[in-house]
């Protein structure tokens, strides 16, 4: 039996709260995808997203050893600071360049305090539930004639279900006292892609497309208050070797979601 709990029904930075749930349920495997995301408020909020990215996961870390569970961690692009000019490999130094991405490699080191866990990174995450950047453009593409769309950060696009597919997999090496044989792995699309690049694919799929204009900018010409990563290229080929698992290309997934997207919002 699965149970899925929201932040309104366990709150991880509250240590007895989640020591109380976990022995309740006894799981297997506890799978946290919880996390603060806001990256550029992190910026000004880095004690809380601390709070939630590390200390709360070092309160499940040590709650899954209280019960002998397995965790897995979902962690970020984010760790690594994108100077690398190939794709980032899971034993690639970490070097994070903003407060999301600290708390974020933090959160890694604390979940690898548990006995039996793994660290699962992934990036450029989209979707049909929620806001991200796909639900952002095709938003933009209604309201707006002209857009500006940055052009010189690179990395995989990554479908929410192509994540769920993969960490069920994963949680599933967990049975019966084991753990996957490496501790952290890479779970993106096999293919890259810069922001303009993705968002013109994201129009083209649209029944709406786009009629206007959408500029190539630079990371210069679109300030943001928390640096990005110029090269969020993860690569995924532990996975696959030791899962025999390849999640799609985001070119495959992209119009499958854009699809799910626009049945629920016809309009």
């Amino acid at each position: 039996m699965t149970t899925a709990l929201t932040s309104a029904e366990l709150d991880i930075t509250n240590a007895d709260a989640v020591l109380e749930t976990v022995q309740r349920l006894q799981p297997t495997v506890i799978v946290n995808a919880a996390a603060y995301t806001a990256v550029d408020t992190a910026e000004d909020e880095e004690a809380l997203a601390t709070l939630v990215n590390s200390t709360g996961v070092s309160y499940l870390a040590a709650a899954a050893d209280a019960v002998g569970a397995g965790l897995v961690h979902v962690s970020t692009d984010y760790v690594f600071d994108g100077s690398k000019t190939g794709w980032y490999v899971e034993d690639d130094p970490l070097a994070p360049i903003g407060a999301y991405g600290r708390s974020k490699a933090a959160g890694e080191t604390a979940a690898l305090q548990a006995e039996r866990s793994v660290v699962l990174r992934t990036a450029w995450v989209y979707g049909a539930l929620g806001s991200n950047f796909v639900t952002t453009m095709l938003r933009l593409a209604s309201e707006r004639d002209v857009l500006g769309v940055v052009d010189d950060q690179y990395g995989c696009p990554t479908a929410t279900g192509d994540i769920g597919a993969a960490i069920v997999r994963v949680a599933e090496s967990f049975a019966d006292g084991a753990a996957p044989p490496e501790r952290i792995y890479h779970v993106c699309s096999p293919d890259d892609a810069s922001w303009h690049e993705f968002a013109m694919a994201t129009f083209e799929h649209s029944v709406h497309g786009f009629s206007g204009v959408c500029n190539k900018l630079t990371t210069p010409e679109y300030p943001t208050k928390a640096t990005r990563p110029q090269n969020s290229r993860l690569d995924s080929t532990r996975l696959q070797r030791d899962f025999d698992f390849t999640l799609p290309s985001w070119r495959t997934s992209l119009p499958l979601v854009v699809a799910e997207l626009q049945q629920q919002d016809p309009t």
